[in-house]
């Protein structure tokens, strides 16, 4: 049969044998890039961070390191998954190596982005990693991928767009007053009028804006549930496990920078955007009927999660980081089985699947589990991060805030498990034979598992003080 006729009766491509070597290759670039940062970080004392590479365009401190661990972690699963699929899957058969060096190109510019020690490169980087990810969204086999890639590629640019007449007008600034700005981070608070001016001020609300919907905070967010549907179940996975966390890098740095300095319009912008972000999602949540699409109005709520949590900033910085490095191995979890969902069961539809406890034990078992992480239940990460972040909202005195988010929290909650529970345990529609699964493709699953529990439980000490580190860092306490 030949590869059309296979494609067009739903089935996986042939893969061509000289190409087996791919998703092994792959998988070996992942464990190499781990054990490489991992080996870093355990080599390098926190007392002699930072360390400077290339000109000093680059950096390793207590930031990059932590975000070097977490993408590569992740990565690291994504890419076992897709290793496991390349023969099952027909999206995966499509364009193999192009798809593969588009993944490696990704991962590269993540990495030196995450490490990138001047504004303007890592604005670029974040451009860089947009547009590697932009042909692999067109890959998807739900309707009109492509012009949901395109819709991505547009926002995306407007996002940067944003983000770059910020930093023009914080240059703007220095020039009235005489100041010479570098855009290296750590040299670029020198070059920042004290106090600031109208420029100084609406250039970091337009950069902070700008990055923020990258982040897929309202208004701007809509591309996010759109584009995290619509793409591979690996391509997913990348963009909300791993891209998401090169913005999380940029506002970090920019805060760093200003770090100091009356910035407390920043604080109001950043909480009206998460609440806005928490209020619809909750709203949509409720309203969907895709369970990849409400994995991804969750993701819309962690965003405003994170945002409220950055505006209190001291007793909640650390709260915050603890969250974002939970949210990176929950949306890896999810992401990658739901791919397994709809691999089985042909569909994105919660009403197309009933009893996939039965059907799929394993795969549904862990579903429930990256739900529960999602909703912030014990012993998971996410829940005390939510307890910290909460506790700096009401140390910090905004009552108003906290009310909020517990209620929209909780109409998530509900929302999600009136959704989603009926589909992994209520009784099957039809008689379904179990399914048998790997334990390759559980593996990298049962590794963001226990990485969520251990952040929970406990938190080794090396990892608590690099937290502690980059918490301090953004103003933390």
């Amino acid at each position: 049969m030949s590869t059309t006729a296979s494609l067009a009766r739903g089935g996986a491509a042939p893969t061509r044998a000289e190409r087996l070597w791919v998703g092994p290759a792959l998988v070996a670039f992942a464990v190499i890039a781990v054990l490489t940062w991992v080996t870093v970080f355990v080599r390098t004392p926190l007392a002699e961070m930072p360390r400077y590479f290339g000109g000093r365009y680059f950096v390793l401190d207590a930031t990059s390191m932590l975000f070097l661990l977490v993408i590569n972690s992740v990565f690291l699963g994504i890419s076992v998954y897709m290793s496991s699929r390349i023969s099952t899957s027909r999206v995966l058969a499509r364009n193999l190596l192009p798809r593969t060096a588009l993944t490696l190109a990704f991962m590269l510019a993540m990495n030196l982005g995450v490490m990138a020690n001047h504004l303007l490169l890592l604005w670029a980087f974040i451009e860089l990693t947009t547009l590697c990810a932009a042909p692999l969204v067109a890959q998807g086999d739900t309707a009109a991928p492509r012009r949901v890639a395109w819709h991505y590629l547009l926002y995306s640019s407007i996002s940067l767009a944003l983000t770059f007449l910020g930093i023009m007008c914080l240059t703007r600034s220095a020039h009235l007053h005489g100041l010479q700005i570098s855009f290296m981070l750590d040299q670029m608070a020198q070059g920042i009028t004290q106090p600031g001016d109208s420029w100084q001020r609406m250039g970091l609300a337009l950069m902070l804006f700008g990055l923020g919907s990258k982040l897929g905070l309202a208004p701007l967010y809509s591309w996010m549930p759109e584009t995290y549907e619509a793409a591979p179940t690996s391509t997913s996975a990348l963009l909300a496990a791993v891209q998401f966390n090169i913005s999380v890098v940029a506002v970090f740095r920019v805060l760093q920078v200003f770090r100091g300095q009356d910035t407390s319009f920043v604080s109001h912008e950043l909480l009206i955007m998460g609440c806005l972000s928490l209020t619809v999602a909750a709203i949509q949540v409720m309203a969907a009927r895709n369970y990849k699409r409400l994995i991804a109005y969750a993701c819309v709520s962690s965003s405003g999660v994170i945002a409220i949590g950055l505006s209190v900033g001291k007793a909640a910085a650390y709260g915050v980081l603890l969250y974002i490095v939970s949210n990176a191995f929950v949306k890896a979890l999810l992401f990658l089985t739901a791919g397994r969902l709809r691999a089985v069961y042909g569909s994105n539809e919660v009403r197309a699947l009933s009893g996939v406890i039965r059907v799929l034990p394993f795969s549904g078992a862990l579903f429930a589990v990256g739900i529960f992480a999602l909703l912030g239940f014990p012993p998971f990460g996410s829940f005390m991060a939510e307890m910290l972040i909460l506790s700096g909202i009401v140390q910090a005195g905004n009552l108003i805030a906290f009310t909020l988010m517990c209620t929209m929290l909780t109409i998530i909650f509900v929302a999600t498990g009136r959704s989603i529970f009926p589909m992994i345990w209520g009784p099957p529609d039809r008689p379904r034979a179990p399914v048998t699964e790997t334990w390759v493709t559980a593996l990298p699953k049962l590794g963001f598992v226990a990485a969520l529990i251990l952040l929970g439980v406990y938190t080794p000490a090396p990892i608590s003080a690099l937290l502690v580190q980059v918490a301090l860092s953004i103003g933390g306490q």
